[in-house]
């Protein structure tokens, strides 16, 4: 029988390949998923959306169970060597990358199950309990998937990203914020339960009631304790369409106030208050356009300086109502009560109506739009603060109306939330007040001069941060030294750091944070904690 060379040679550099870059301990675990050292999937592994920074795995695991996940994770803690959890590669700043010399991806998000059974850890399991009003789904799935898994029954999940194409073990190790935090908390506070993969390789089950401290320690603990594989997130009856409204603001104040007002009706009935409120900041013509465009064509543009902006800056309040055919007809009355509250332009609403799953999905049209014009894979150097309500207008003043100039690159979002909406025992710090905004810089360098502006923009935004004594805290953190991590974690990082040492004493896990120091040489025994 002929054998074709060229396969041959392939054939003999895979294996040699295989031999000399895979971890050897991986190679005898009797996975039932998949490791790879291909060059075209270890370059997937080796970038994330944010474009800024790089760093190649050793290979890529792509699990078929939990279990995988627990045996690779123990053959780190036994060698040691990284490892990090991807999901859908949304990281801005290589949070979700191997930066060590020895490491291994594992692929949450590419399921190698090879079915879609109910075997409880396969990882292509999305499983509706109607009658519990939860859903069990694993740690790699996108929220798109468990939003059109759950609504075959009616359901949904209550808080959200705005992007649904982040994996859900991705946003629980963060937080999960959009418009729906101010009534439902953020999505870690919509969890029952967690399947955790620990930095020691044991696979554990916890929740408010059990391991609960691994359990607050995971949700919104930027991986760095384990890797989520099952998460039961509480679902709502889901509505059937939205009332989708904007409006703007040409004074600062009563722009916050307004929000503000509007968040303070999250205990009332559903036909009081809205289902969503955020904001966003307009300082430049080409953007108040793209403001509209999801409502109505541009045929009559509008121009900043006809709105008397106070400091050539708009602001525009966005809110929505749900409803369903049982309140049809009286979602129009509920929302003019409301909006009769409010001090907005007069002249400056906007309203469009659309269903449900189109609303939530909204970002992926325009996503789509972007990368049909190569304008998606581009660096984005990202930078999101949590404001306190007290310092808002002096941030305003300073950035808004100051560093900014006339050219954002991008939405900037605002808008503020309840902290008391927020579970003090995860990991997650937020500013010490009842209210605090978000503030969102989500722009895009499309050449090498618009990403250093950028950069330096952020870096100037911080620093005036630093000298005006606003106590603001990243959400999606970022930073270089041990020292800034301390004090981005302020009372919090000494129980931040004994939960490392219980849980990751190995210091394996989410070393794109660079939050602690790998460490291969500590040989701590496994059943310390």
């Amino acid at each position: 029988m002929a054998v074709n060379n060229n396969k041959l040679v392939l054939l003999t550099f895979t294996i040699c390949r295989l031999i000399v870059t895979v971890v050897p301990e991986l190679l005898d675990l009797g996975l039932q998923g998949r490791l790879s050292v291909d060059t075209w999937e270890l370059e997937a592994a080796s970038v994330d959306f944010g474009r800024l920074s790089r760093g190649e795995p050793s290979e890529v695991v792509h699990p078929a169970t939990a279990e995988d996940v627990a045996r690779v994770v123990n053959a780190a803690f036994e060698s040691p060597f990284a490892v990090s959890a991807r999901g859908h590669g949304h990281s801005i700043n290589g949070q979700a990358l191997i930066k060590e010399k020895k490491g291994v991806v594992i692929e949450m998000g590419k399921s190698d199950s090879g079915d879609n059974n109910d075997h409880n850890g396969d990882s292509n399991i999305i499983r509706v309990c109607e009658k519990g009003m939860y859903v069990d789904v694993w740690g790699g799935k996108l929220w798109i998937d468990v939003l059109s898994a759950t609504l075959e029954y009616g359901l949904a999940p209550m808080s959200w990203t705005d992007y649904l194409y982040l994996s859900v073990g991705g946003t629980l190790s963060n937080a999960g914020i959009s418009g729906q935090t101010f009534n439902h908390g953020p999505q870690i506070t919509n969890v029952y339960e967690l399947d955790v993969v620990t930095g020691k390789g044991e696979l554990v089950t916890c929740s408010e009631d059990r391991n609960s401290e691994l359990f607050h320690s995971v949700l919104g603990g930027l991986g760095q304790f384990g890797i989520i594989t099952r998460a039961r997130i509480a679902l709502e009856p889901a509505p059937h369409r939205v009332r989708w409204i904007r409006v703007l603001y040409s004074n600062f104040a009563r722009f916050c106030k307004d929000q503000e007002y509007l968040i303070s009706l999250h205990g009332k009935a559903a036909r009081e208050r809205f289902d969503y409120v955020e904001g966003f900041v307009i300082v430049d013509e080409g953007l108040i356009n793209n403001w509209r465009s999801s409502f109505f064509a541009a045929s009559n543009p509008v121009k900043i300086t006809s709105l008397n902006a106070d400091g050539g800056v708009l602001y525009c309040l966005e809110i929505t109502k749900n409803y369903d055919q049982g309140n049809a007809d009286s979602v129009d009355e509920e929302i003019q009560a409301l909006l009769k509250k409010l001090n907005f332009i007069p002249t400056s609403v906007f309203t469009t109506d659309l269903p449900y799953v189109d609303f939530l999905d909204r970002v992926h049209k325009a996503e789509l739009k972007l990368k049909s014009k190569g304008l998606w894979d581009v660096p984005h150097p990202w930078l999101n603060l949590f404001v306190p309500k007290s310092r808002i207008e002096d941030f305003d003043k300073g950035v808004f109306k100051g560093i900014l100039g006339n050219k954002t690159s991008g939405p900037i979002l605002i808008y503020p939330m309840n902290k008391n909406k927020w579970d003090h025992r995860s990991s997650v710090v937020t500013p010490e007040e009842d209210v605090f905004y978000l503030v969102a810089f989500l722009r895009s360098a499309l050449d090498t001069e618009t990403l250093e502006y950028l950069t330096n923009q952020n870096r100037q935004i911080l620093r005036f941060c630093h000298d005006s004594e606003i106590k603001v805290k990243q959400y999606l953190p970022h930073y270089t030294t041990q020292q800034e991590w301390m004090d981005h974690f302020g009372d919090k990082w000494t129980q931040f750091n004994a939960r490392k040492m219980q849980f990751d004493p190995r210091r394996i896990l989410g070393t794109g944070q660079q939050i602690f120091q790998f460490h291969p040489s500590l040989t701590p025994n496994k059943d310390d904690m």
